[in-house]
Parts: structure tokens; C-alpha cells; sequence
């Protein structure tokens, strides 16, 4: 039987809580603050949704961007040119607009993973950078969102009740799909591709699936960086904005959504954390020391923060255990 309590209620009231959190999160921090966390927010989105296919599938995308400016461009579009389509408050235009950004970006997801996910390695790498190089492009040569210039003027309707909905809402989906049948499918494709297909497993189907899940959801983090920062520049998805989705997969452990979450925020406010330091030299030593403290980091934990284990794995493999 389905357990209400687990599928429906609990997952509710969370939401309840993101958006009453949301309506008095402005009045208790400042504006810098509250840009820190919900970048945090929409970088953990974008590297839950990744993980699922370079973790847990064991594929190699790099192409991350693509989907996310899909999601952005597509949801900031809609925001721009039907502004009270879904009714006359905007933050209920955001939540459609969201969904349809995601669910463009999932159809981008499906058109470049059903072709390319036959391939393996680094030949699936380069068709993923191909791709998301190609939407850039494409962005920069389409005068109706602005082209080069850029799309600007968009409301600012994303708020933190918004984008810490939406993280949980992503890695509750993650986790669910990762612990169900369909998720030891994904495992079994990780681990050993001919294997999986021996015992009746289409393996196509299922990374293709995980492509599309991971694509709705990158669709979803560019739209909610759309709505934030209320300016979109094809410039902003370029292939150094896939790589840094990666480091963050990598770094927090290939399998392991707490360690995505973990390695997001670090990612986020460790160049913001160095930033003193500028002010004290005079020089902008933040990106070296940023770069030497994760090359100290993989080499220290080449399995990244957590490996493929779960805050709940590590309480009950370490603190339960000496108490």
C-alpha cells in the first residue's frame, strides 16, 4: 500500500515551510546575503539533476548549460510576452513558467540523449558539449530574446521560498528515483552496461531517462536564475558554467546527492569567502587559492567529500556506532 504520510504529507508541509520561510526571508537578511543562498539553491539543483546521470547512470555529460539556458530563456520568454497568462498574480506565472522552462529543457534532453546516448565515454562528452555550445549559439542569433544584448527587464519573482521549494523538491525526486526500481536500473547501468543489458535491462531507454530528469530540472534552475537576477546573456551558459556543474558532481562524490548539496554550497561561497583576503593584498589571489584548495581537496578524497554515501550512511556507519 502507499504511505500517504510519506508520499504526500510530509513532502507538503516541507513546502509549506519553503514558502512561509520565503514571505519573511527578505526582512531578516540583506540583499547579499539572500543572493549567496539562492545562487547556493539553484547550483545544488543543477548538480543533484547532473548527478543523477554522471553518478548514478555513469554517463559523462558536460553539457549542463545547455539545458539550463533552455529552462532561462524559455521561462523569461514566457514571463515577458504573456505576463498574466496564468492568472493575475506573478507568482503564479512563475511556478507555469518554471514548469514549462523544464519541460523544454527536457525536450532538448530528450532530442540530444535519444541519438547520442548509444555513444559512451568521451564521445558522449563531446556530443553533450556539442549540444550545449550549439543552444548558445543559437541564443546569440535570436533577436527576440535579445540576442547578443541580452534579454533584461525580466520581474524578479524568484525568491528563496521559490528556489528552496524547488531543491527539495529535486532531491526528493532524485532520491526517490535512486532508491526505487527504476533507480537500481541506473545503478546496474553504472555498473556494468553489458551485464544490465543481459538481464532484459534496455539500457538506452534508461539513460535516456535520466537524461530527460536531469534536463527538466537544469531547465528549472535557469529559470529560477532568470527570475533573480532579471537579465539573461547566452554568455552566462558557456561551456566553463557546464564544467563548474561537474566540480561540483565531482567534488561532492559521483552517487551521492547529500555530497552534490554539499559541494554546491562550497563551490558557491568559497570565492565569496576569499574575497577579504583581496581586500587585505590588494590582488585577486581568490581564484588561485580556490583552485589549489579543490585540487588539495581530489587529491586528498579522490572519491570526492562523500563518496557515494548519504548523510544518513555516514551517521549510522560512524556516530551511531560510537555511541
Amino acid at each position: 500500500m502507499i504511505n500517504v504520510k510519506r508520499t504526500l504529507v510530509f513532502p507538503g508541509l516541507v513546502l509549506l515551510a519553503c514558502w512561509g520561510v520565503g514571505l519573511i526571508f527578505p526582512d531578516l537578511f540583506n540583499a547579499y546575503f539572500q543572493t549567496l543562498v539562492i545562487y547556493s539553491c539553484i547550483n545544488i539543483i543543477l548538480a543533484v539533476s547532473l548527478n543523477l546521470v554522471n553518478g548514478f547512470t555513469g554517463q559523462f555529460s558536460i553539457g549542463h548549460a545547455g539545458f539550463m539556458a533552455a529552462g532561462a530563456y524559455m521561462s523569461a520568454w514566457l514571463t515577458m510576452t504573456f505576463p498574466h497568462w496564468a492568472g493575475p498574480f506573478l507568482g503564479i506565472n512563475f511556478f507555469f513558467n518554471t514548469i514549462a522552462g523544464g519541460l523544454l529543457a527536457a525536450a532538448a534532453g530528450y532530442g540530444v540523449g535519444l541519438p547520442s546516448l548509444r555513444l559512451k565515454g568521451d564521445y558522449l562528452a563531446i556530443v553533450t558539449l556539442g549540444f550545449g555550445e550549439i543552444i548558445r549559439v543559437v541564443l546569440l542569433n535570436i533577436d527576440a530574446v535579445g540576442g547578443a544584448r541580452g534579454m533584461y527587464g525580466i520581474p524578479k519573482t524568484a525568491s528563496f521560498g521559490w528556489a528552496a521549494g524547488w531543491v527539495f523538491i529535486c532531491i526528493l525526486t532524485v532520491s526517490r528515483l535512486v532508491n526505487s526500481t527504476h533507480g537500481r536500473a541506473f545503478l546496474s547501468v553504472r555498473e556494468d552496461e553489458i551485464a544490465a543489458e543481459s538481464v532484459g535491462i534496455n539500457t538506452t531507454q534508461y539513460k535516456v531517462r535520466a537524461f530527460v530528469i536531469s534536463s527538466f530540472f537544469a531547465g528549472v534552475a535557469g529559470a529560477i536564475f532568470a527570475h533573480f537576477l532579471c537579465y539573461l546573456n547566452p554568455n552566462s551558459f558557456n561551456f566553463m558554467k557546464s564544467i563548474d556543474v561537474v566540480v561540483m558532481v565531482v567534488l561532492g562524490g559521483m552517487g551521492s546527492i547529500s555530497g552534490s548539496v554539499v559541494a554546491a554550497i562550497i563551490i558557491t561561497l568559497l570565492p565569496e569567502a576569499l574575497r577579504p583576503l583581496q581586500e587585505i593584498t590588494k590582488l585577486d589571489f581568490r581564484m588561485v587559492i580556490y583552485s589549489l584548495t579543490l585540487i588539495v581537496l581530489m587529491l586528498t578524497k579522490p572519491q570526492g567529500l562523500f563518496g557515494k554515501l548519504e548523510v544518513s550512511d555516514i551517521w549510522k556507519k560512524y556516530v551511531r556506532r560510537s555511541s
